[in-house]
C-alpha cells in the first residue's frame, strides 16, 4: 500500500506536535521566567519556584525547606526528639507562631511491640514532646492538637528492625 505524500506528512506533523506536548497542564510559563501553576483535582493551587528558584508557593509546600517534612522518627522507646529532626520541629513551630490561623494535629504514633496501652501512651508522649518544642518556637496552645494512635496505624508492616523504625513516629498534619 502506497502513502502519498501530503499523508505521510500530515502524519509526521501530527506526530511531532503530540510528541512536543510534554506535558497536559498546558503554558508551562517558561517565556515568562516564572514557574507555573498547576491545579490539582480539588482546586488547590500548587505553585513551584520561579526561574531564579525563589519558591513562590505555599511554604508548606517547598521542597527546599524543613516544613515539607511533616514525619518525626523516634528512637526505640523513647519521646525524646532525635538531634537530627530537631530543626524540622522547630521550622514547624515558628511556621505557626507566624501563622496564627493555622492548626495543626500532631499523631504520635509506635511500634508494634509493648501492650496496647503502652504503646499509646509512648504515642502521646511522642505528640507531646513534638508540641512542646513548637511551643517553645511562639505556636499557640490553641494551634496544636494531639492524638495518639499507638501501634494501631503501621506505615510499613513486619516484625524486623526496618519496619519498626518506619513506625515509631509523629506525623504532622496540617
Amino acid at each position: 500500500m502506497k502513502l502519498s505524500s501530503a499523508k505521510i506528512a500530515a502524519v509526521v506533523v501530527l506526530s511531532l506536535t503530540i510528541a512536543g506536548c510534554s506535558t497536559l497542564g498546558g503554558n508551562t510559563g517558561k517565556d515568562s521566567g516564572e514557574g507555573a501553576a498547576v491545579s490539582e483535582a480539588g482546586g488547590a493551587d500548587l505553585s513551584a519556584a520561579n526561574a531564579g528558584g525563589e519558591w513562590r508557593g505555599n511554604p508548606l509546600d517547598n521542597p527546599n525547606s524543613p516544613l515539607s517534612i511533616r514525619t518525626i522518627f523516634f528512637d526505640y522507646d523513647e519521646s525524646q526528639i532525635r538531634e537530627d529532626h530537631r530543626n524540622v520541629v522547630i521550622a514547624h513551630g515558628q511556621y505557626l507562631a507566624t501563622n496564627p490561623s493555622v492548626t495543626l494535629t500532631v499523631e504520635g504514633h509506635a511500634d508494634e511491640r509493648g501492650s496496647r496501652e503502652y504503646n499509646i501512651a509512648l504515642g502521646e508522649r511522642r505528640a507531646n514532646a513534638v508540641r512542646n518544642l513548637m511551643l517553645a518556637q511562639g505556636a499557640a496552645d490553641n494551634q496544636i492538637h494531639i492524638v495518639s494512635y499507638g501501634e494501631e496505624r503501621p506505615l510499613m508492616l513486619g516484625a524486623d528492625e526496618s519496619a519498626w523504625s518506619q513506625n515509631r513516629r509523629a506525623e504532622l498534619i496540617y
